[in-house]
């Protein structure tokens, strides 16, 4: 029988000045092994591992295909009750980071689909949630007794700690949304609580669409809110609004070489991102526009709202059409591209960049060379 291989405690180590560079001996695995029994370890064995040059991501992009899942989404419908479920939702599950169930870094992300008449129970948590809509009439959100009445491409905000519910109206059409929430970073922070509304839904206390009427102004704000809280007052973000400010942006404005034509999702109180963990984005790729390739630390999710393209990450093309999301891990290369040549294409995008900014973690650099394009690989 052959032996088991023996521990090497020298895996990471390098020849370069200033790094662990230490090599195995008897003595050494012997003195680690003494400290592994006082739940120790020495760091010059692990600390090219954990302190890398560079951002190493588990994450990988991938995109997940809106043709090849909406069938299983709504077959989940035949199958099992929102009543029984609590969250009747297909989540996303990045090869790199099933142990956290998320679809890229500490994001989680999942599809979520509800009948005509439907409601799920209210609830909150620690973590912050976003629901972007996908297809279907009717679907509503009620955020701490504010209704919502929402459309495809809408963009509503389930904050944390906020009571919140949804459903379709009984004359509405069966619903699929794409839910954002931060759980593998706040479970990271080991500080996840969760609650179960005790009369199972909650009144609606406030006119319909009123966080719109009093907030959705155009760089207007009411001169008295009483608004004190760390996210938006805005909770829904509208699509034709969205779009209309992007087409007048592209015409009077490049945009980024990076991006195209991007606006931030932003809390009209603070002009900051709409949550702390989580920022959100609508950008606008003109006709035939491919970006510049370029990179930055924070995990993207993208959902294609409008048109047809491709991306290129770490030097691998992906195709996306309309509906369709796929995920950009943090510091890997990536440029975008839409196909038509007589339209534009539109990426929804949610993030953890306020994260990154508010531990003055955030970098970006650019590719160099080759006019700003990747390589394919």
């Amino acid at each position: 029988m052959q032996a088991a291989p023996a521990t090497r405690y020298d895996a990471y180590r390098e020849e370069v000045a200033g790094r662990a560079n230490v090599v195995d001996s008897p003595e050494l695995v012997a003195y680690y092994e003494q400290l592994a029994k006082l739940e120790t370890a020495a760091l010059w064995t692990v600390a090219n591992k954990i302190e890398p040059w560079a951002p190493r991501s588990q994450s990988v992009p991938v995109v997940w295909r809106y043709k090849e899942l909406r069938e299983l989404v709504l077959k989940s419908a035949e199958l099992v009750s929102p009543e029984d479920a609590g969250r009747r939702v297909i989540y996303l599950n990045n090869p790199g980071r099933r142990d956290v169930a998320a679809a890229v870094g500490w994001l989680y992300s999942g599809l979520q689909v509800m009948g005509a008449g439907e409601l799920a129970s209210a609830h909150k948590h620690s973590h912050s949630a976003l629901r972007f809509i996908m297809e279907g009439q009717g679907a509503f959100t009620v955020v701490d007794g504010h209704k919502m009445t929402l459309g495809p491409n809408d963009f509503v905000l389930t904050p944390n700690g906020t009571w919140h519910e949804h459903g379709v109206a009984a004359e509405g059409s069966t619903c699929i949304w794409q839910d954002g929430l931060d759980i593998p970073l706040v479970n990271a922070f080991e500080a996840g609580f969760y609650a179960v509304h005790p009369d199972l839904n909650q009144q609606v206390t406030h006119p319909v669409d009123d966080t719109k009427a009093i907030w959705g102004g155009n760089a207007l704000k009411p001169q008295f809110s009483g608004w004190s809280k760390p996210y938006s007052p805005l909770f829904k973000y509208e699509w034709e609004p969205t779009y209309e400010a992007l087409r007048r942006y592209a015409k009077v404005s490049a945009g980024s070489p990076y991006d195209g034509v991007l606006l931030e999702y932003t809390n009209p109180m603070t002009g900051g991102s709409v949550m702390p963990t989580i920022g959100a984005s609508m950008q606008l790729l003109r006709p035939g526009e491919h970006t510049q390739a370029h990179r930055h630390t924070g995990s993207y999710i993208y959902q294609v709202a409008k048109g047809s393209g491709f991306s290129i990450i770490d030097g691998k093309r992906y195709d996306w059409t309309e509906r369709d999301i796929f995920c950009v891990p943090s510091w890997a290369m990536h440029e975008h591209a839409n196909l038509s040549s007589n339209d534009d294409a539109c990426l929804f995008c949610f993030n953890d960049l306020p994260v990154m900014r508010s531990l003055a973690l955030y970098r970006e650099e650019a590719l160099q060379g080759n006019d700003g394009h990747q390589i394919l690989s």
